[in-house]
Parts: C-alpha cells; structure tokens; sequence
C-alpha cells in the first residue's frame, strides 16, 4: 500500500513556490509570468495546508508509519476541510489558548489562503515578484515553527481543527 505521508511534501511545495517565484517554471526568464506568481501562491499556501494535515493526523494517530494503521491516519488527514480550518484559525477567542507559533501559523494560514483565492479567482490581481517571494519565505519559517510545537498543544490544536464543536 502507498504511504500517503511520503506523497505530498510540504517542503516540495515551498521549493517549487520558490522556483516559481523565480521564473523557472519553463525556460529561464529574467521575470517570472503572472501565471508562475500565481501557480507559486497556490504551492506555498497548500506547503501549509498539508503541513497541518500531516500534523493532525501524526497526533491524532500515530507520525511513525511502521507504528500506525495506514487507513486511519489517511481519514485524519484527510478530515482537514479548508473552510473549517480557516474559521477555526480566525476564532481569536480560541486561538489565544495556543502557542505562539500556532497562532503565527493560524494568522498566517488566513493569510496565504487569502492570497491563493486571488491567484486563483481574480483574473485582474497581480502579484508583486518580490512580496511573493518574501511571502514564500515566511510560509516555510511558519511551517517549522509549527513543527516545532510541543506534541500536547499540538493534540488540542488538532482536535479544535478537525472535529465540531459540542457543548455539553
């Protein structure tokens, strides 16, 4: 069976954003098209969305792929629904409750996926080369910070992200 955590990996994603970012999307070019900015918005801003799944399911079921059962984790991961993390993200009531690096991850999460909404549907926005590349910068410094998170936190962080609110 194929391991889903080797298929997608967010650092791949930061370095293709990056490449993109720098106009080596085809020939080299000394100025990446619209077209490479917008392609290098959607890898960075899905680096982060597939860091948190992978986070959510390493908590939930297990980071160790000899040590845990493939079809559950790939259900956690896969649970992460991008309107659900983001209205969860800006929950700042609930968010304060969380790290500093989750926070920065959440605030910047809202942020990239922003930005990917505009590359993605607003055929007039243009992205600045040099923002973007900045932008690209600081998704992956976000990224580790929030790998770095200690494992409790992270396991709160995930059940807040992934399973509905109830009151009791």
């Amino acid at each position: 069976m194929i391991d889903v955590y080797h298929m997608v990996n967010p650092q791949d994603l930061i370095d293709t954003a990056t490449q993109l970012a720098d106009g080596l999307g085809g020939e080299r070019r000394a100025r990446p098209r619209q077209t490479e900015l917008r392609c290098a918005v959607s890898c960075a801003y899905y680096a982060m969305f597939h860091t948190l799944a992978s986070r959510c399911a390493d908590t939930m079921v297990g980071a160790t792929p000899r040590n845990r059962p493939n079809r559950a984790w790939r259900q956690a991961y896969r649970a992460l629904d991008h309107n659900r993390a983001k209205s969860r993200c800006s929950n700042l009531g609930m968010m304060n409750l969380f790290p500093s690096a989750t926070q920065s991850f959440r605030e910047h999460f809202i942020e990239m996926q922003r930005y990917r909404h505009l590359a993605d549907y607003d055929p007039w926005f243009e992205f600045d080369r040099s923002q973007l590349k900045q932008l690209v910068v600081e998704t992956g410094d976000r990224m580790r910070q929030f790998n770095s998170v200690d494992t409790s936190d992270r396991l709160a962080f995930s059940a807040y992200i992934l399973f509905p609110i109830r009151q009791p």
